[in-house]
């Protein structure tokens, strides 16, 4: 959220609002842990089937309305699109 020139507390309730939640439930570790699997964004801890690594931040990019340079680079070197 740092391209998008938030501040903390902007970020947090931008984030919060696109995932439904509230900013203080960003923080709360069981309940992201169950939200990020649910909408397949990567955890932590690796679970076979969720998404890891570039596919994670591809899915957060997307759920976030964002751009993220790493996957922007990715889909122009391999010519994928989602």
């Amino acid at each position: 959220m740092q391209l998008k020139k938030m501040r903390i507390h902007e970020a947090k309730k931008y984030v919060a609002d696109k995932l439904h939640v509230t900013p203080l439930d960003l923080s709360d570790p069981t309940l992201m842990r169950g939200l990020r699997e649910e909408l397949d964004i990567g955890i932590v801890t690796g679970v076979p089937g969720v998404a890891k690594g570039i596919a994670a931040k591809a899915n957060i990019s997307k759920l976030l309305d964002i751009e993220i340079n790493s996957v922007e680079q990715f889909k122009k070197k391999t010519g994928l699109h989602w």
